[in-house]
């Protein structure tokens, strides 16, 4: 009964396909699986948007939305019909073709990271051997589509969003692939699935996840930091400094083209979100021994929505980095702890078992951290603020 319910997708789509002739049927399983990622993280991306705005509401003492149905659950509706119903608005100079192509190309991209992400035991669209490079890839792309965006609007502002953008996920890409090299080191595989796997054991019934471990959780902090530049969320999300470059690089698309660059957002918050999940945190696998009966699909996607919590939480506490101290920290304080992670996952893999390996691996990363971090703080001369008012 347990396996059953584990698996109950996977039997409901052997069922369905099971009335088609077989030779359709793997591609009849592949489409069902195409339409399950598109009906459900979409209505993830719905209950984000509310949770988003009732835990920004409270923390700054206001009740966020509480009109549309219960509580304001159904604002998402609301917020769609709206999208759908505004006029499409097209600049005059801008090359319309490329205009329109932009937030619709994102949004493909952003869809087809979700293809290789295990959501449960047997649930993942495509499994390949090189799921974990596939993903990258197309991670990388969306930034031809940003780009895109700003120069096809003949905007100043938009073209210079569109750059920003550019230069902070460039800047902050390396990162988020060095933090990862780690777990292929340990795993051995690029495979998402194998990576699962490999966490998928107990100790005294405590997972095995590389969080656990020094280099895991190095890495896991430097993957967060450099997965909340990606996706653009606060306080990186510069290429929207409403000061001084209004919306961005989309500032000129309206309606629903515009809704698309605000689901593509958080798609990618859900993607970052998994792949961090699937990194680090075990995937589907339970955080307890006693608790495997639990369907794996439960356990990862609520691993994701505990990430997004920690999105919505940073962007109501953090105020915005400025453009230079956003690309300082990138360059000269989050790739150089990547590249010591990688040294230190190297020294544990050849240690061998025992606790010498937690001391010396736990050392190293806390006494550069240090180091680092009091450079840092002379060569900036922290002191107290002050205020300057215009005459």
């Amino acid at each position: 009964m347990i396996e059953k319910a584990d698996q109950i997708f996977i039997l409901l789509r052997n069922w369905l396909v099971s009335f088609l002739p077989p030779a359709w049927q793997t591609a009849a399983g592949v489409v069902l699986g195409v339409i399950g990622i598109i009906a459900v993280f979409p209505g993830l991306f719905a209950i984000t948007t509310v949770l988003e705005r009732k835990g920004i509401g409270r923390m700054q003492n206001r009740l966020g939305p509480n009109r549309v149905g219960p509580f304001g659950i159904l604002q998402p509706i609301a917020d769609a019909i709206k999208s759908l119903t505004k006029e499409d608005v097209i600049p005059t100079n801008a090359d319309g073709v490329v205009h329109f192509l932009a937030p619709v190309y994102l949004v493909v991209v952003a869809f087809m990271g979700f293809a290789v992400l295990p959501v449960g035991r047997n649930m993942v669209l495509v499994d390949m051997d090189a799921s974990l490079l596939f993903y990258f890839a197309m991670g990388a792309s969306t930034e031809v589509s940003i780009f895109m965006a700003g120069w096809s609007s003949r905007n100043k502002y938009s073209l210079l969003g569109a750059m920003r953008a550019v230069a902070q996920m460039i800047s902050y890409e390396v990162p988020l692939l060095l933090s990862s090299v780690v777990i292929v080191m340990m795993t051995g595989s690029l495979s998402l699935v194998k990576i699962v796997e490999a966490q998928n054991q107990y100790t005294w019934g405590l997972p095995h996840w590389y969080i656990f471990t020094p280099w895991g959780f190095a890495g896991f902090i430097m993957y967060a930091i450099a997965g909340t530049a990606e996706t653009n969320r606060s306080p990186f999300d510069l290429p929207e400094g409403e000061s001084e470059l209004v919306a961005g690089y989309f500032t000129e698309y309206s309606g629903f083209k515009f809704a698309l660059f605000f689901l593509a957002e958080y798609l990618g918050m859900l993607s970052i979100s998994g792949l961090g999940t699937t990194l680090f945190l075990g995937g589907w696998s339970a955080p307890l021994a006693a608790l495997t009966w639990v369907p794996s699909w439960f356990w990862f996607f609520s691993k994701v929505m505990l990430s997004i919590v920690v999105f919505i939480w940073i962007r109501g506490t953090l105020p915005r980095l400025r453009q230079d101290q956003l690309m300082n920290f990138a360059w000269k304080f989050v790739i150089p702890m990547t590249l010591l992670n990688l040294f230190v996952a190297a020294i544990w893999r050849f240690m061998g078992e025992g606790w010498l390996r937690w001391i010396v691996s736990s050392s190293i990363l806390i006494v550069v951290y240090i180091a680092v971090a009091r450079a840092g703080m002379r060569r900036k001369h922290f002191g107290p603020r002050s205020y300057r008012y215009a005459d």
